[in-house]
């Protein structure tokens, strides 16, 4: 466990420039026309920061993580700054597919390998644990942000890989998680998807993360937290408070302060902490279908192939389909692949499902980081730290943030967050990137 950093011990003169602040500030996460933001449209505006602020947190980010984080701080009375330099949840969330998973990118098997059965089936449980609790937050907002229960197919792209998803049931279950192997002939009769093999697990979920985002900091807005956008944080200065110089010339002092800005986080890390990626995704027209269902259960359905090819519907039955994912190297280049990868994403979903007959409506791509290990960091950069991180990455960005929204609140609250361990940042060394 880190223990809470003592209050009487100042961290003197330590300072984070934002060396590549320009930089970053021009940089788009996004690329194409993502399709949360367009259907829903601007939910709600929020100021930029006119003048000096105080809080106990201040939260760097806007988007799905800092809205998670500004939720749980301001439940737990703590008082809470959130700034973004963008839009609130028009970065990396407005981006996101938002499949909730609790299988992690990396198979049980392989993360046992990497960290130890014991943490890898923890990291798994957590995850497990997060979808409950979106149910939970969602269950309690006044929009249930198109959150829907639903089951996960992992599907084998190769015989090889058959052969490999019957060693991961085995340890699913060795784990107490509820888990189904079905044959080639199981899966074409129950979801009728040609493949070798596949799992199906019941505990799985879909949402909307750009609509979730903006009414989690709307209730923290009511517990007194306050949320401005259109502001970049260019310093951190560390004492026995910290001090965020911010791009509007004035200040935000904090006793704690939680980056929650995805792969930008590498500008108060100072190194980075995860391999850039880009991931492309489309958005059909609605499609009818006898039944409401545009394939039975309308599970979340994704592959055993690395990068993988995954699809999820929407409350108003479209499809959303993404993968084809690539190193990043600039906006402008990833601009410049996304009517390729479109193309590619629709002839991937027309053979995966080839009675939907889809029309594409949206197409987007988006940069994300991706570990190693595929878990997330979470925590202090060293031990006794008041700088904390929460950064999601991986396809299982939203039920880490769930789960560093409640570690963190707990860890600044001077609580036991053991699970912290699991996602600690100086982990590379033996087993990160």
């Amino acid at each position: 466990m880190f223990a809470p950093a003592p209050q009487a011990q100042p961290q003197q003169g330590v300072q984070f420039r934002a060396r590549a602040a320009a930089k970053m500030a021009a940089m788009d996460l996004r690329s194409g026309r993502a399709f949360w933001p367009l259907t829903n449209g601007l939910m709600y505006t929020y100021p930029p920061l006119a003048a000096p602020e105080q809080a106990d947190v201040l939260v760097i980010g806007a988007g799905i993580t800092g809205a998670l984080l500004a939720d749980a701080l301001s439940e737990a009375g703590l008082d809470t700054v959130v700034l973004d330099r963008r839009d609130a949840g028009f970065g990396s969330t407005s981006a996101s597919t938002a499949l909730l998973q609790y299988e992690i990118d990396t198979n049980l098997v392989d993360l046992s390998a990497m960290i130890g059965r014991a943490d890898a089936e923890r990291a798994y449980h957590l995850c497990r644990d997060a979808i409950d609790r979106v149910r939970a937050l969602t269950a309690g907002l006044s929009d249930d942000c198109g959150f829907r229960a639903r089951g996960s197919l992992y599907y084998a792209s190769t015989r090889k890989d058959a052969r490999m998803l019957r060693e991961e049931h085995a340890a699913r279950t060795r784990a107490g998680l509820a888990v189904e192997h079905l044959d080639a002939r199981e899966l074409k009769a129950r979801f009728g998807i040609q493949a070798p093999a596949a799992l199906f697990s019941r505990d799985g979920a879909e949402v909307d993360p750009y609509r979730l985002t903006q009414q989690l900091l709307q209730r923290a807005l009511t517990r007194g937290a306050r949320v401005y956008d259109r502001t970049a944080v260019t310093r951190l200065d560390g004492g026995r408070t910290w001090t965020a110089h911010t791009d509007r010339g004035v200040p935000v002092r904090a006793h704690w302060v939680v980056v929650a800005t995805g792969y930008e986080a590498e500008t108060f890390l100072g190194r980075r902490l995860a391999q850039l990626k880009n991931s492309y995704a489309l958005a059909t027209e609605p499609i009818a279908q006898a039944g409401g269902e545009l394939w039975p259960g309308g599970c979340l359905i994704w592959e055993t192939a690395r990068p993988y090819l995954y699809a999820r519907t929407t409350q108003d039955g479209r499809v959303v389909v993404g993968g084809e994912d690539d190193p990043h190297h600039s906006p402008a280049r990833r601009e410049r692949s996304l009517p390729r990868k479109q193309r590619r994403l629709e002839r991937r979903l027309e053979r995966l499902l080839p009675h939907l007959k889809p029309e594409v409506a949206f197409a987007w791509a988006g940069t994300f980081g991706e570990t190693q290990d595929g878990l997330a960091y979470i925590g202090p950069k060293t031990n006794g730290e008041r700088l904390l991180f929460a950064l999601g990455y991986g396809g299982n960005g939203i039920t880490y943030s769930v789960q560093a929204a409640r570690l963190l609140t707990a860890h600044i609250q001077g609580q036991a967050a053991d699970d912290l361990r699991l996602f600690r940042l100086d982990r590379s060394a033996g087993r990160g990137v």
